[in-house]
């Protein structure tokens, strides 16, 4: 143990590493949790879902929703606390696809949470080990109560999963476990979380009654070595555990070097030190021996935010040192750009901005770091928040001129979004951070500007109504739908039903019935847009034809003749990651970008080469007989990242509506198609075509899917 270390460290209970998630609608308890750090918590999503009343299985990510916790501080007392998940990995079968009712295992099902504010006295996260058979593992309730422990034995390892056994005495793991750490007493460390619990039942799935050979108290767990590899791509687990300084590391050399000038006196070195562990939420050695300089050093590459809090300590009497700690602290990884107090403001302020406008964070990230590959859609604020701290400055500065980092210049386009109080509390909090790091104010000023012009670029465009139709193909002229409304703020559910299929005129009339309820903005007179999700075998399914046809009304409700309708594939998009970045970057050049024309069947063997690195070409035209060479021109279109594909489905010669639609502005495309589909329903001989339009929307986000039954996604 250092000068500086975490509070408790090196005498904690480990039942105080677990956390009660609790039920949003009564505050009993849902479930349990895992203490990362101390503004970090690790659970299952099935005990989240539990926390917001949805369903066991359900696998959207819960988005902006709070999700009430409760930590156990140093003291025998314990806090509520507000969080949020900022990383989602629903429960997921084995073939990827959704978990049905009355399996005994799956796969994913882990949610990490950020806590508003780190709760006082919150122990660092435990120590992590590999589970491992014939272990000898204690597990709590969400209650955390010491009295709740249940004695485990670890009996079986089977790849993804564990199996535990409990005592034949003493509790048992059920109701209130899942979701809570394992702690092996031998390794002195979690080794995995409790995840569910079998009982006894018969062959026909249902419970059998009490009997000495079926009281069983068997439960399967997550071994800590399947969250690793769930979580690694995430970066969370390095966020919260940093790995101790190298003393030879260069970094630490110079740190050591720049706090002994910064601070040659003991008395001085003490004070600093002891206002650093208070901002930091760390506990301090002696108020008589003041910390070495190594001591500092090693703090500084521990903590992620105590460089960034000990710049805050000295910018304003010694610029000249705390410049040279922050270049020292760039060679190392562990350093984030913000302080504990900088972070928690932060935190708050895009938590009380309005949904409308921190919805639209993605597009503010990719207006403002266009060569930037984003995170894919559906990230969380705060996933998008950590990724942004440790990305570097823009390439805009000169001479000595500190660079104006990524967060705080996309900070400074989602502000540009927002109304005026909460734009201009973003803009002092920009001005305060910038101004500890040395950032000139012409240089944010430069930035500033540049997001009021893109936001006045962008007014004009406000985000438009939608309804996302999933619609996959269940036998001979029959379809199953899953239905959400997107009124700016991101898509909501609003079909109940997976598994009733219906013929087109049942289907048009159940979208046409969504379209009803819905209340468009009245400062926005376009009707909605009607976006229809399909695999790479629906492409060509004639939605927009779909009429509701009932005898009783007076209008036939052909669904592309009443709304701006539009297909979106996310299977194709996805199916290259590698070109998810490429679709972005040509979705932020839509206004200005290049159209190409494909018309010979032949050019599918020399499109990959043409097209996977023009990023000014955003819109293909594919003006190709109907069949198989068409289809995969499309196809290849959609996978390579364009964003905007135009083909028609009719049968005959050179297409008349992709001929029509070339005088028709990019981004007025969906509502030139509706125009061209009210005018063929008029007068067909003038209009003779069947125009498709496929629309891959880099700023509006779509649930991801499970073709095989349509089912909500993160």
């Amino acid at each position: 143990m250092g000068w500086f270390h975490t509070a408790g460290e090196g005498a904690v209970h480990p039942s105080r590493y677990v956390v009660t998630v609790r039920r949003a609608e009564d505050g009993r308890t849902a479930g349990a949790g895992l203490v990362l750090a101390p503004d970090t918590v690790l659970t299952c999503a099935h005990v989240v879902n539990a926390a917001l009343g949805r369903d066991m299985f359900h696998t959207a990510a819960p988005g902006a929703r709070d999700v009430p916790v409760e930590v156990r501080g140093s003291t025998a007392g314990s806090s509520r606390r507000i969080a949020r998940v900022a990383h989602w990995i629903p429960p997921r079968a084995r073939d990827g696809g959704p978990v049905r009712p009355g399996v005994d295992v799956w796969l994913g099902d882990l949610a990490v949470l950020r806590v508003d504010t780190p709760a006082a006295g919150l122990p660092g996260g435990p120590r992590q080990a590999p589970l491992s058979v014939g272990q000898k593992l204690d597990a709590w309730h969400g209650s955390s109560r010491d009295a709740t422990v249940a004695r485990l034995t670890v009996a079986a390892l089977n790849g993804p999963h564990g199996f535990v056994d409990g005592a034949p005495t003493g509790m048992a793991v059920g109701p209130g476990y899942s979701g809570g750490p394992l702690w092996c007493h031998e390794e002195k460390a979690v080794v995995g979380l409790v995840a569910g619990h079998f009982m006894p039942l018969d062959d026909a799935g249902d419970p059998l009654p009490l009997d000495f050979q079926n009281v069983i108290r068997r439960s399967w767990v997550i071994p800590w070595q399947s969250v690793e590899a769930e979580l690694r791509s995430l970066g969370v687990l390095e966020r919260v555990r940093p790995t101790p300084p190298d003393t030879d590391e260069h970094a630490f050399e110079l740190l050591v070097q720049a706090i002994e000038d910064a601070l040659p006196s003991p008395s001085g070195r003490g004070d600093c030190a002891r206002r650093l562990a208070r901002l930091c939420g760390a506990e301090h050695g002696s108020d008589v021996r003041p910390p070495s300089a190594e001591d500092f050093a090693a703090f500084l590459l521990t903590h992620p935010r105590a460089l960034a809090a000990l710049t805050g300590l000295l910018r304003r009497d010694d610029p000249t040192s705390t410049d040279r700690l922050l270049a020292a602290g760039a060679l190392s990884r562990t350093p984030r750009l913000l302080s504990p107090v900088e972070y928690a403001d932060l935190s708050r302020q895009l938590r009380a901005l309005a949904p409308a406008v921190l919805g639209r964070f993605p597009e503010s990230v990719r207006a403002a770091l266009p060569h930037l590959a984003a995170e894919p859609g559906g990230d969380s604020v705060d996933a998008l928040v950590d990724r942004l701290e440790i990305l570097p400055g823009d390439g805009r500065a000169s001479g000595d001129e500190r660079r104006v980092p990524a967060l705080l210049r996309v900070l400074e386009y989602l502000a540009a979004l927002a109304p005026d109080t909460p734009r201009a509390r973003l803009r002092i909090w920009s001005d305060g951070v910038a101004g500890r790091l040395g950032i000139t104010r012409s240089a944010l000023g430069e930035r500033r500007y540049d997001a009021q012009e893109w936001a006045r670029s962008v007014r004009g465009r406000a985000a438009r109504v939608r309804v996302l139709v999933q619609v996959a193909q269940a036998g001979r002229g029959r379809h199953r739908l899953r239905i959400w409304c997107d009124e700016g703020a991101g898509p909501r559910q609003v079909s109940t039903e997976s598994v009733r299929t219906y013929a087109a005129s049942q289907a048009a009339r159940e979208v046409l019935r969504v379209l009803d309820s819905l209340t468009p903005p009245p400062e926005d007179e376009r009707p909605p847009l009607v976006e229809v999700l399909v695999d790479r075998g629906g492409l060509n399914l004639p939605v927009d034809e779909w009429a509701a046809r009932d005898p009783a009304e007076l209008v036939p409700g052909v669904l592309g003749v009443e709304f701006p309708l539009v297909v979106h594939c996310p299977e194709l998009l996805r199916r290259n990651g590698r070109f998810v970045s490429r679709w972005r970057s040509r979705w932020s050049r839509l206004d200005s970008g290049k159209t190409l024309v494909v018309s010979d069947p032949a050019e599918r063997d020399t499109l990959y080469s043409q097209l996977v690195n023009q990023l000014d070409t955003v819109r293909v035209c594919v003006d190709v007989t109907p069949g198989p060479p068409r289809d995969r021109i499309v196809q290849t279109c959609l996978a390579l990242g364009i964003p905007v594909v135009m083909w028609d489905r009719g049968e005959d010669g050179p297409s008349h509506s992709v001929r029509h639609m070339a005088e028709v502005a990019t981004r007025e495309l969906p509502d030139g198609v509706h125009s061209y589909r009210a005018n063929a329903q008029a007068n067909p001989p003038e209009f003779p075509g069947r125009p498709v339009l496929a629309w891959a929307d880099a700023d509006r986000t779509v649930p991801r899917l499970h073709l095989s039954e349509p089912q909500e996604g993160p």
